[in-house]
């Protein structure tokens, strides 16, 4: 169990509750052990009254004893009833809030995790553990600690009340418990080893899930649904066999528990009956015992229960701590940006992704003065990209170092440099969500006229009135009822709502015509003129008014300068782009 050791701040936290718990548990079982005493100390009245007075009396004694009996009973089973109430109201309820506080700090952490990690790991693997594993931990810190806290005082109270009766019969009586021991240990390593398997089969259930309805316009389109549909079957039936694996193992446990717990009760029954002859118990203790062995019945059947509660809990944690014990690479700085000028110095740095092993910038010098408007442009896989993840911080460079306003860049806390951001990625992420919900993304209380303003100045708001219910249209997931066009133009209203001090447009007008990129460029250079701005592109159009042109080439700087001093290099990158522009080609790939 050390991988469970890990939730023990949360049980610490809620201490209180839960050691008021199990005094609710020990109290329902104390009450429910005197239940199958008065019972046979009932019965032994009725015996020796039945043998000692007249029948006039037996009758009246009877009468007033038995209703006296009966109602010590049933306030025995109201105050049993009443402590099982109280017993999982705090037990249970705490399982509750800590699986609630796990979830929270799962989450929390996720949200600490730099881009690296959601590179290397899968998303529906990540929901998995969030939802399935925490679920399957909420079982051992509710029903499992629960119930094997009841059987222990409920072995505790029992056995002593046997005891108290018959040392010898309660020995024998106990004799099947070291088997049960045995097939628990035996049992217990199978159930873990079959847990761990079943969750890594069900996260990868759900990642093939989440990936086909995420990407089900690229199955259709190339008429793959059948192959998905085959895959997904024959995983399926992987997960139902090793489920069913499991089962056996239980199926096999909680039989072996029932003939044990009977053949305790067959050796009461055998054993007992001499012991009554020879006058060492009374058929009340007998009666008693029986009792005794019929409550603990289900508390010993459900060690098998708890045992697979338990492992598969331990199983789950494993996955959970391997999430939480993930530490993000990036260290946040502790100065905080007060007022963002923008200007930004790449003094000789190499970065290679980590995940990959790609080697994206190389000696990289830059120097962008606040308030300039920057083009960059480059082949595919150019570099292009990572200055501006390197900018956000999503990544720390191999060598070399980026200063903003004479800064270094780590010295920021980078929650406060994206702040004063606006980014604009090339894959385009919408909620599901309205677009007005979209585009308010990160500002509060943004009315619709607001963003009407914003949109037409992407030339996206006739477009999102003729929606059938204009800005309130739900874009469904990944706002796939959208266009590529419209999905763009909505994400750079959404970054420009901010009012930012410093712009980056990674690519992000790839899908509109040229005409509307032209209108959206014009526009950004007249509302940024005085902020720092990027624009990552393939294109050469409109750049005309650039205060400069980065071209960039496996991952350093080949040209830069204005438009006019960049085409008199008749034999340089930007004026071979321009020339085939202008020819017709759109863009360099």
């Amino acid at each position: 169990m050390k991988e469970l050791l890990a939730i023990n701040k949360y049980i610490i936290r809620y201490r209180g509750r839960i050691v008021l718990g199990f005094i609710f548990v020990a109290l329902a079982n104390y009450f429910g052990m005197l239940i199958p005493k008065k019972i046979g100390e009932a019965l032994d009245f009725v015996r020796d009254t039945l043998e000692k007075v007249s029948q006039t009396a037996k009758a009246d004694d009877l009468s007033v004893a038995l209703i006296k009996f009966s109602l010590i009973v049933i306030a025995f089973v109201l105050l049993k009833g009443f402590f099982m109430y109280m017993m999982r109201q705090t037990v249970i309820v705490v399982s509750r809030l800590i699986e609630y506080d796990l979830r929270k700090d799962i989450y929390a952490h996720l949200q600490e995790q730099n881009t690296s990690f959601y590179k290397k790991g899968k998303t529906g693997d990540i929901m998995s553990r969030i939802a399935e594993d925490v679920s399957k931990v909420r079982n051992y810190l509710g029903p499992g600690i629960l119930y094997a806290f009841n059987l222990i005082t409920l072995f505790v109270f029992t056995i002593y009340a046997m005891l108290l009766v018959s040392p010898k019969l309660t020995l024998l009586t106990l004799l099947p418990l070291p088997f049960l021991s045995l097939s628990i240990y035996y049992v217990s390593d199978k159930i873990h080893t079959h847990s761990t398997i079943i969750q890594k089969q069900l996260s990868k259930l759900t990642v093939i899930t989440q990936e086909v309805y995420s990407g089900i316009r690229v199955v259709k389109s190339h008429g793959k649904e059948q192959m998905f549909s085959e895959y997904f079957e024959a995983e399926s039936v992987n997960f139902k066999t090793k489920s069913l694996q499991l089962a056996r193992v239980n199926a096999l446990f909680f039989p072996l528990m029932i003939l044990l717990i009977n053949l305790s009760t067959l050796i009461v029954l055998l054993v007992g009956g001499k012991y009554v002859l020879d006058g060492t118990v009374t058929p009340g203790n007998i009666v008693e015992f029986i009792i005794y062995v019929n409550m603990l019945t289900w508390p010993v059947t459900s060690i098998g229960w708890i045992a697979s509660i338990i492992q598969e809990a331990e199983a789950s944690q494993a996955r959970i701590n391997a999430i939480m014990n993930e530490q993000t690479e990036l260290p946040n700085g502790s100065k905080e940006v007060e007022n963002l000028k923008g200007d930004i110095i790449f003094d000789n740095v190499n970065f290679t992704y980590p995940e990959t092993g790609i080697s994206a910038l190389k000696n990289f010098n830059l120097h962008i003065k606040a308030g300039e408007k920057v083009a960059v442009l480059g082949k595919t896989a150019s570099g292009k990209s990572t200055i501006a993840e390197l900018i956000l911080r999503m990544y720390d460079p191999n060598s070399g170092k980026i200063l903003l306003d004479g800064l270094d860049l780590k010295e920021y806390n980078f929650h406060s440099i994206r702040e004063q951001m606006a980014y604009v990625p090339q894959e385009v992420f919408l909620f599901s969500d309205t677009v007005l919900a979209n585009i308010a993304f990160g500002v509060e209380n943004l009315d619709v006229e607001e963003a009407r303003k914003y949109a037409k100045s992407v030339c996206i708001d006739e477009e999102i009135m003729k929606l059938k219910d204009g800005y309130d249209t739900m874009v469904g997931e990944r706002g796939v009822t959208l266009s590529g066009g419209q999905k763009q133009r909505v994400s750079i209203t959404r970054a420009l709502v901010r009012n930012p001090k410093f712009v980056i447009l990674d690519d992000c007008l790839s899908a509109v015509d040229v005409e509307t990129e032209q209108n959206i460029l014009s526009y950004l250079n007249e509302a940024l003129k005085d902020k720092t701005a990027i624009i990552i592109t393939h294109r050469v159009h409109s750049l005309q008014n650039f205060d400069k042109i980065i071209v960039i080439d496996q991952g350093e700087i080949v040209e830069q300068g204005t438009h006019e001093e960049l085409i008199e290099l008749n034999n340089g990158y930007y004026a071979q782009m321009l020339e085939n522009a202008n020819e017709g080609v759109a863009s360099w790939s």
